[in-house]
């Protein structure tokens, strides 16, 4: 394991798989090493397990029984196991929730509504800019100095413009967008093939989390926040090739800013 390898960022689904023991091992170490640094995201993936051991716990014996004809849920693709495992875990989670821990909601409660504001803040810039054929961006990139320097002075942080020439993306420009609660950088990017993707970043009260993806209708989204600025990194809706170019986003952000 390199320190490049430590630097990555995790997804959710990286958690979970995590939690559930089908993490590839080489990503394994990685994601141990990024929980190290990231104690909530580490309580976090603590409480799935505690969660997971107790349903196994409370429930393999059941899980062992044989479901009932008239569920038949193999042939819907699903094996006895999984999904009683995924019902009983849905009943639970509903309960924590709902009232049957409290602790659990209040701790939880900022984060999506944070997630939320940002992912559908940068989804509408996202459908409204990159349909414009003559004017998707303000300043374009060969300016890219001056925008990453006007950029840099309205938003109150380093700005730079990642390069991203390993996704095949061009920088194509970027422009000053109302965010949250502070103002909010977007850059687009393209590809040889007219595949556009954007960043958008902006200062607000939020902490340090994982990757999270949400899509909606042909579009995808990764938010992720550090250091009291949080982004989001929106293209097609390929969660491989979003990941690929979020985790490629962040680490230049890690060294310089956006």
């Amino acid at each position: 394991m390199t320190m490049t390898d430590i630097n990555i960022p995790v997804t959710e689904d990286e958690l979970h798989a995590y939690v559930d023991g089908e993490l590839p091992p080489d990503r394994r170490a990685a994601v141990e090493a990024w929980l190290v640094a990231h104690p909530d995201a580490a309580a976090q993936v603590a409480s799935w397990r505690a969660m997971s051991e107790l349903l196994h716990a409370k429930y393999d014996s059941v899980a062992d029984e044989p479901v009932p004809k008239r569920l038949d849920v193999e042939r819907l693709g699903f094996t006895p196991r999984k999904w009683m495992y995924g019902a009983i875990a849905a009943t639970l989670a509903a309960f924590l929730i709902g009232g049957g821990a409290g602790y659990v909601a209040r701790g939880a409660g900022a984060q999506p509504t944070t997630f939320a504001s940002f992912t559908g803040d940068a989804l509408d810039a996202h459908r409204l800019y990159v349909v414009d054929v003559r004017h998707p961006v303000e300043v374009t990139a060969d300016q890219r100095a001056h925008l990453q320097q006007w950029l840099t002075n309205r938003c109150g942080y380093q700005v730079r413009a990642p390069e991203l020439d390993d996704t095949g993306l061009k920088l194509v420009g970027g422009r000053l967008l109302p965010g949250p609660s502070a103002p909010a950088a977007f850059l687009m990017y393209e590809t040889a093939s007219g595949e556009r993707y954007t960043i958008y970043a902006a200062r607000d009260r939020v902490e340090t989390t994982q990757m999270r993806f949400a899509a909606e209708g042909s579009n995808g989204a990764l938010y992720w926040a550090d250091k009291g600025v949080g982004y989001v990194v929106t293209g097609p809706a390929d969660k491989d090739k979003l990941t690929q170019v979020a985790r490629l986003v962040y680490d230049q952000v890690d060294k310089t800013g956006l």
